[in-house]
């Protein structure tokens, strides 16, 4: 972990859960595994800050736990680690995947398990439900067998997966539990689930829950919010007492993944093409591990069978474009058989290989201009190359490319590599060879996205806090405004609220909030990114 990946999991933690957590994070990723003493030691705040802090750390899965190095009776020891906070930079993009592929119902419920860590099913059922109802007229609510059903579509497409049981008492210095969370011991570190680890990680419960979303009232009598409370602090048993839901981030990653290669396809051939290879990895989704190389060969006897009836495509047409995206150089579908017609793979790894690749290229091209990205791309082609080869293939003056190189090498976007003849290293008998370590040069790059969205939230956090009096008046105003229109009050007095903020007020709030869109919105193209990247690096390690 790197000071770039520390520094961007403190901004991420201290604008979800506060200045507090993040102190108490930061801590736990500079100086890995500690106990709480050492924690509250090193952070200098009190013991129930630290315990609230590692509680919500642990609730969303930022923090694990286990028994002491020292042996059995030793203080349990708590560390966190960078992957799971990055993962709050991926939110909206979540959230929004969601919405897309399960509507608003979708949507909300991933919206609530991110905010909240993890949560149970009727929890979950009934929050949502609540939501829904707030937001239709007047006399409808949402049912509560509605948001079920949509909660089940994402289990049985693992978006979602149950939290695993941790059974058992911690140690004394171990911290309690947070609402709503499972008890887990000091022993047992909280890995996340998989399937094969836990086999009824994708089990849906059966669960008794039956009604509709009930609307936020306002309790003007003591009355209503005693019975609140007294239903808030008893509440009835559903059936799924115990069983807690996460959101399991693999699984969007790998529909990023493909979404990502079904893109590339469209952009580099046509849009039947993309088709093609989306019912591809339709096909083999559930059938492909999410570390394999390449999916399961299907034949194309299969994939006419399975091609969406809309496209129309003649059986003959398809063998076509089956081999044009074989032919094709990024390699994105291989052939791995005649039999049926011929089987054909999606080449996973090398399509991200491939993407990571453009990637490079296209930061060389827009930092150093086309001709330094027609040398790297020369070089990513080549492998090893003189700087007089250089100039000779890529048809640069010799002046204009030893600058190039050298600008290039300067930024470790190339390296040097030196082949002596003779033992004593003498330059006149010596080759010097340019190359580029695609996987080097994408670390480097990744740690430089890092840099860079540390960079626009705290641009962000800045303006905001800049302009901090002017947001608390518009939000005042608009909560005002708001009470009016629920209570049905005339025009004349909207109006005169609307009027407390002045003009020129208005032009200032209308430009911050352009601008800091613009910095969510560059947030969210960097982290596109560092996706590429990230999937590269890894497929690279596990391969």
């Amino acid at each position: 972990m790197t000071a770039q990946e520390v520094r961007l999991c403190g901004l991420l933690l201290r604008e979800h859960f506060g200045e507090v957590v993040e102190k108490v994070g930061t801590q736990l990723l500079r100086s890995g595994a500690q106990n709480l003493r050492t924690i509250i030691h090193e952070t200098g705040l009190s013991v129930d800050l630290v315990k609230k802090s590692l509680m919500v750390l642990v609730q969303h899965g930022a923090c694990l736990f286990s028994s002491g190095r020292k042996g059995p009776g030793s203080p349990t020891e708590y560390r966190s680690g960078c992957d799971r906070i990055l993962r709050i930079l991926r939110y909206p993009r979540y959230i929004y995947t969601a919405k897309t592929l399960y509507g608003d119902t979708g949507e909300l419920i991933i919206e609530e398990l991110l905010q909240r860590g993890h949560m149970t099913m009727s929890g979950t059922v009934k929050t949502v439900a609540d939501r829904l109802t707030q937001n239709m007229e007047e006399g409808r609510s949402m049912d509560y067998s509605e948001v079920s059903s949509a909660f089940s579509k994402l289990v049985e497409t693992h978006f979602l997966q149950r939290c695993p049981p941790l059974a058992g008492a911690g140690t004394a210095d171990s911290t309690n539990p947070a609402p709503g969370a499972t008890p887990a011991t000091p022993s047992t570190p909280a890995a996340p689930p998989t399937p094969e680890s836990f086999p009824d990680c994708y089990k849906v419960p059966h669960m008794t829950l039956v009604g509709r979303g009930k609307r936020q009232l306002t309790a003007e009598d003591g009355e209503d919010q005693r019975n609140a409370k007294r239903q808030k602090m008893d509440p009835e048993a559903h059936g799924d007492e115990g069983i807690y839901w996460q959101v399991n981030f693999e699984r969007f990653h790998l529909h990023f993944r493909d979404q990502a290669i079904i893109s590339a396809v469209a952009n580099k051939l046509d849009q039947t093409s993309s088709e093609i290879v989306r019912t591809m990895l339709r096909m083999s989704e559930v059938t492909t591990s999410p570390a394999a190389t390449c999916t399961k060969p299907l034949s194309a006897n299969e994939i006419f069978r399975s091609l969406p009836a809309s496209y129309n495509i003649p059986r003959p047409i398809l063998d076509q474009y089956l081999t044009l995206l074989v032919d094709d150089p990024m390699e994105f579908v291989g052939k791995a058989g005649e039999s049926g017609g011929g089987m054909y793979v999606v080449n996973l790894h090398r399509a991200l290989a491939n993407l990571a690749r453009a990637t490079l290229e296209s930061v060389v091209q827009e930092r150093f201009g086309s001709r330094s990205a027609r040398i790297f791309r020369l070089l990513l082609r080549k492998r090893h190359l003189e700087q007089k080869q250089v100039e000779d293939f890529a048809m640069i003056p010799a002046k204009e490319a030893k600058d190039m190189l050298y600008t290039l090498l300067s930024q470790n976007l190339v390296q040097l590599q030196e082949i002596p003849k003779t033992p004593d290293y003498a330059p006149s008998r010596t080759f010097y060879l340019y190359t580029v370590n695609q996987l080097p040069t994408a670390r480097m790059l990744l740690q430089n996205c890092y840099k860079t969205v540390a960079n626009l939230i705290e641009r962000r956090l800045f303006e905001s806090k800049e302009s901090k009096r002017l947001l608390e008046k518009s939000q005042r105003i608009e909560a005002i405004l708001a009470s009016l229109q629920a209570s049905g009050a005339e025009p004349e007095q909207l109006t005169e609220v609307e009027e407390m903020i002045t003009a020129p007020e208005k032009q200032q709030l209308d430009g911050l909030r352009l601008h800091i869109n613009k910095l969510d919105s560059a947030e969210n193209q960097v982290d596109e990114t560092i996706f590429r990247l990230e999937s590269d690096v890894n497929s690279t390690a596990t391969s």
